[in-house]
């Protein structure tokens, strides 16, 4: 028995999210089915990150157990053949027998796009969310700069989180301008359920005048839910980079 990481990037569009659900169309449903059917052996595969209805991913990671023979470094190939078009393995290695991705040290980085112009952009609208107010980035750089290092998040998660602490660590949240897009990348240790969602949706409220920057550690004291700004779609959310610590 050997135990196998996979680095995993989708398209989460037409998907459930990452996690396992009855009836549903997930990641980890069409990786555990075409890794079962390429293998001949029945896989279950633990994701790193259950990524939300919608959300993509260029680096998530998972890890399964096997029998097989095929080289580690080989699999990516060979599963890449039995998966839709819009889920494809990046890597595959084989890692310590012990080895389980959310039990370790490791920081997530998750990019929120916004689209800001005057009509939509089709090619764009699964990617990124469309706005055609005017946003203005110095302020939300400002506001954002309130949020960066250890703080409990209650206020930036959904209500019905059950969780045994709210606490996070964020190491950068930046906010920049790419063309006609504004780039809202949070890194940290850990996410708390649609966090990255609501501090896009607050910085928002900040870029349009609704909320100033300084009102951001009043947000965070609250501990509340109705405190912060409203929860952005999924479309504009992608983790990008998994690092193991």
């Amino acid at each position: 028995m050997k135990r196998i990481k996979l680095v995993v990037a989708y398209d989460g569009t037409a998907y459930h999210g990452w996690q396992l659900q009855p009836g549903a169309l997930t990641i980890e449903g069409e990786l555990n089915k075409a890794l079962s059917r390429l293998l001949g052996e029945q896989i279950k595969v633990i994701g790193a990150s259950r990524t939300d209805s919608g959300v993509h991913a260029l680096g998530n990671v998972a890890v399964f157990d096997t029998e097989s023979r095929i080289p580690a470094e080989k699999l990516s190939y060979a599963l890449n053949q039995k998966l839709p078009e819009d889920i494809r393995i990046q890597s595959s290695c084989e890692v310590e027998p012990d080895f389980h991705p959310r039990h370790c040290s490791s920081r997530k980085t998750y990019e929120y796009r916004i689209l800001c112009r005057e009509f939509p952009q089709p090619v764009k609208r699964l990617y990124s969310y469309f706005t055609y107010h005017k946003l203005d980035v110095k302020r939300m750089q400002e506001a954002a700069a309130y949020l960066v290092g250890e703080h409990d998040f209650k206020s930036f998660c959904s209500v019905n989180t059950v969780v045994e602490s709210t606490v996070r660590r964020l190491d950068s949240v930046a906010v920049e301008e790419q063309g006609e897009e504004i780039v809202i990348r949070v890194r940290g240790n850990g996410f708390l359920y649609n966090m990255v969602r609501i501090i896009a949706g607050t910085l928002m409220e900040v870029g349009m005048g609704k909320t100033e920057p300084e009102e951001l550690p009043g947000i965070l004291n609250a501990l509340d839910r109705q405190a912060a700004g409203p929860t952005a779609p999924a479309c504009g959310l992608t983790l990008v980079q998994y690092e193991f610590l």
